[in-house]
């Protein structure tokens, strides 16, 4: 707390400064940041979300939306200070949507419970803050994945450049896809400095558990669609991911575990085509 002619100031970290006129402090020398509103989907998350939420800890409020844990989650999170929501889970995009929806701040940061905000990348985020956010209608990151006790620099994983920061007045989840859903945009997107630390897989069996039902879901939105496979692409569409990421983007550089990574990615492929294959000849999945 300052004094100026004995009138006591306290500063905020949520004001910024404005104007000023020389030793004259202004009635506008002090203008309030523009709020931001931080929103989570949850699922059995008890291990990770509370290194979620304390990386959230600058966002004016937290949004969860849990689809009915059966672990310690929504207690966690209400803990840590989240507005915790309960809701029957129809879709990853339809549950983030409504996420949105529920914030109170139009400014969103939307990550995963097994996101993190690096100091890095808060440091970006709030000093776009000072600047009412700029002129875009949101903002991508890096993403950082930690693989089996290392982070993947290279190939696929990295950057992967992923738009977290937006105004859900220009843009929020929109289509019709449930699953690799995407925040879209009325406008231009920055990025920015920092990484968003992904810790993807608790185990081995927990990625090879999840990239199946991701082909599932990925292979029946295609089916839907109308989008066929052939054998070309069973064959050759995973050859690519890999060599793509393993050789072209230089993911061999991450050893072995850009190895394992490149080859699980080609074979979560080759399982959208051949699950597509079997429901376009009657197959069940």
């Amino acid at each position: 707390m300052a004094c100026t002619k004995g009138v006591s100031v306290a500063f905020d970290r949520n004001l910024m400064p404005a104007t000023y006129n020389g030793s004259k402090p202004t009635s506008a020398y002090f203008m309030p940041l523009p709020s931001l509103s931080a929103c989570v989907i949850t699922y059995n998350e008890a291990d990770r979300i509370v290194d979620c939420l304390t990386s959230l800890a600058f966002c004016n409020e937290i949004v969860v939306v849990d689809s009915g844990s059966t672990d310690a989650t929504r207690e966690l999170a209400a803990q840590h200070g989240a507005r915790v929501l309960q809701r029957p889970f129809d879709g990853y995009r339809l549950q983030k949507d409504f996420a949105v929806g529920q914030a109170k701040h139009d400014w969103i940061l939307f990550l995963d419970a097994d996101e993190r905000v690096t100091p890095q990348l808060r440091g970006s985020i709030e000093a776009l803050r000072t600047q009412n956010f700029g002129h875009h209608a949101g903002y991508r990151c890096a993403r950082l994945t930690e693989y089996f006790g290392a982070f993947l620099h290279h190939g696929n994983a990295y950057p992967d450049r992923v738009l977290r920061l937006f105004d859900r007045r220009r843009g929020g989840f929109r289509g019709d896809r449930e699953i690799h859903e995407h925040v879209e945009i009325d406008g231009t997107a920055g990025l920015l400095d920092g990484d968003l630390e992904h810790r993807a897989y608790r185990s081995l069996g927990d990625q090879l558990v999840r990239l199946d039902r991701y082909a599932k879901l990925m292979a029946e939105h295609l089916h839907n669609r109308g989008r066929h496979a052939r054998l070309a692409n069973i064959v050759l569409n995973p050859a690519w991911r890999f060599m793509r990421g393993y050789l072209l983007r230089a993911g061999f550089l991450d050893g072995w575990r850009g190895l394992l990574y490149a080859y699980i990615e080609a074979n979560y492929v080759r399982q959208k085509f051949i699950k597509l294959w079997l429901l376009q000849h009657g197959g069940k999945l």
